[in-house]
């Protein structure tokens, strides 16, 4: 079968992501994926991506340097190109796409117009209340990754003590809820079955998982073996205890 030419990561913050384009990225056949079009602006997007387009060009003409300039340096020259898409700017990105391509009348169309055939990869969470806690506990502490030796990776903000916040906790919960309805919608919409993976699996065998991602490229799955994961799991005894007592609070299971 032929390789596809792209795929795109479909998922939220806290499910593994960063995990899983690290592994991909490091098995030296499946490009670089990063969340190139983080966010919801095309002057961002060509600071992002190094790109000063010509004086005088139109949007169209902008357009198609800044997706030419995230193919190269989403596929790093060795392998599909590689996108990282959450929900915030996945709109303005497709409104962009159907501004490229207005000759294409669905989503998909118009991102396989730009980006070729496409594998969609949804990565989800099982447990939306860790999910929730992660994501308030990086959000007060800064720190949103550290390395497989525990060195900061990213850091946005100077270090805070985090304090529990049950409501803070709640709407976190629905909004990650939301995420994926949204996602399952857009994907029933457009008529795609998507290959599914979850944070559970890959943080319990991200080799077996990162195989498994790989054949569903039509790769070769032993690109994985070699790979040693570079991330590290920043889930403490402080998650726990906010878990176990955000279910109790609210009856949960």
């Amino acid at each position: 079968m032929t390789k596809y030419a792209s795929y795109m990561i479909c998922t939220s913050p806290r499910s593994g992501s960063t995990l899983l384009c690290n592994l991909l990225e490091a098995t030296g056949v499946a490009g670089n994926p990063a969340s190139w079009f983080y966010d919801p602006s095309v002057e961002d997007w060509l600071d992002e991506l190094d790109v000063v387009p010509q004086a005088g060009a139109s949007e169209r003409e902008i357009l198609d340097v800044v997706f030419r300039a995230a193919i190269a340096k989403g596929s790093g020259g060795k392998g599909p190109f590689g996108l990282r898409q959450q929900g915030e700017s996945f709109p303005f990105l497709f409104e962009k796409l159907a501004l490229l391509s207005p000759q294409e009348t669905t989503d998909v169309g118009r991102f396989q117009k730009v980006f070729g055939a496409t594998l969609f990869i949804h990565l989800t969470r099982r447990d939306k209340v860790d999910q929730a806690v992660s994501y308030i506990i990086a959000e007060q502490t800064g720190l949103w990754h550290v390395a497989a030796d525990g060195s900061e990776l990213e850091r946005v903000s100077s270090h805070r003590e985090p304090v529990y916040d049950a409501e803070k906790l709640r709407a976190c919960v629905e909004m990650l809820e939301a995420y994926d309805r949204d996602w399952n919608d857009w994907f029933s919409h457009e008529q795609i079955s998507p290959f599914h993976i979850t944070y559970d699996d890959l943080a319990a065998d991200p080799i077996a998982t990162l195989g498994d991602v790989l054949e569903a490229l039509r790769l070769e799955r032993l690109a994985a073996n070699d790979v040693t994961p570079g991330v590290r799991k920043l889930a403490d005894s402080t998650n726990h205890k906010w878990a176990e007592r955000f279910r109790a609070e609210h009856g949960l299971t």
